[in-house]
């Protein structure tokens, strides 16, 4: 379902502009529908108090927490499935934040991420990316929405600017505490320089070599990262927001001195901070995490030449929880369970 196609719906059995805000105001809080002072029954006109049991039935049943993963450092990785029985992933991070993913799948194929490795399988809907939220605001408060989760949010636009929208409105989010992760596309620049609620943006850096990314990124748009760096600087002098360039950091691959040369010569100057996250293990992945004391001295040798840079953990850690890693191990267990051999049941006499 998309957010449009759930206002028409109210508009239909005759919602006005106030009751069609309150009631997704109540859907993306996860608040009951007597929740504050007036009462449904006073408030709603009678043809849509009619149509909302089912509407509210669709709504519940666009996605469902089928598995909980707590990890030590706070943050909860939830396996959502969805109505088709697609399964994405949602994070709750320490501090009020949750991550969402905007698709089953993803078609960038960044070698050093799980998400990709069966391709794209279809794209969240607006309000699939809103139910995630819901979901996570029945557990805790979720005062900041990353979509960093599972997908390339530049390659499903309508649905997640749709999701933007409702989130910096009624969903009661900051726009600055609303960021938008891409691997960089001129679409996704484009569009958002035009839209009224602008998020925060956090770009996929990763290296400084153009042809290091055309090896990790193998399909992501064809951009340089001068390209991608100089439409971040631009995106953050017009909001004001600071870009979050994110480098997850692969032993011998990026960690070494040209490319700290390289960061230098690219980030001097620039609105923004380096995110850099120590590589998450994957099963099969030929890449490895330095060492943390490595990391430190990378972050310390960024900050002593002038880079604002943050060493990151990735949340989930300790429950192997990558992007990807819930949902693949669910498949895996699907799959072995299908495999085992039929037994019949023995009649009963």
């Amino acid at each position: 379902m998309r957010i449009h196609e759930l206002k028409q719906r109210l508009r239909d059995a005759g919602a006005g502009a106030s009751h069609e805000q309150r009631i997704l105001r109540l859907w993306s809080h996860a608040l009951p529908r007597d929740s504050g002072r007036r009462l449904p029954h006073s408030f709603f006109p009678a043809s849509l108090m009619a149509a909302l049991p089912s509407i509210e039935a669709e709504l519940e049943g666009l996605a469902r927490i089928q598995a909980v993963h707590p990890g030590a450092d706070g943050s909860e990785r939830l396996l959502v499935a969805l109505a088709d029985g697609q399964t994405v992933e949602s994070v709750l991070l320490p501090r009020d934040g949750l991550c969402v993913s905007s698709q089953v799948g993803c078609a960038v194929g960044c070698r050093f991420c799980m998400t990709g490795r069966d391709g794209l399988l279809r794209q969240v809907q607006s309000a699939e990316i809103i139910a995630q939220v819901a979901l996570a605001r029945r557990r805790r408060p979720v005062r900041k929405v990353v979509f960093m989760g599972m997908g390339e949010p530049a390659h499903n636009l309508d649905n997640v600017m749709e999701a933007i929208e409702l989130l910096g409105t009624v969903g009661n989010i900051g726009h600055k505490n609303i960021v938008f992760s891409t691997v960089g596309d001129p679409r996704a620049f484009e569009r958002l320089h035009r839209e009224r609620i602008k998020p925060a943006l956090a770009l996929s850096l990763h290296t400084t070599k153009a042809a290091l990314r055309r090896e990790l990124l193998p399909r992501a748009p064809a951009m340089t990262p001068e390209e991608v760096v100089g439409e971040g600087e631009r995106y953050a002098r017009t909001t004001g927001y600071p870009i979050q360039y994110q480098w997850t950091l692969l032993d011998g691959v990026n960690d070494g001195d040209d490319e700290i040369e390289g960061i230098v010569r690219l980030l001097s100057g620039k609105y923004g901070v380096l995110n850099i996250i120590p590589f998450n293990a994957v099963d099969g992945v030929g890449f490895s995490r330095p060492s943390w004391e490595r990391c430190e001295a990378l972050a310390r040798t960024l900050h002593r030449r002038g880079i604002l840079t943050k060493l990151r953990d990735s949340a989930g850690q300790d429950v192997d929880g990558g992007c990807g890693q819930l949902r693949a191990r669910a498949a895996a267990a699907r799959t072995a369970v299908d495999s085992r051999p039929i037994r019949w049941a023995t009649p009963m006499r």
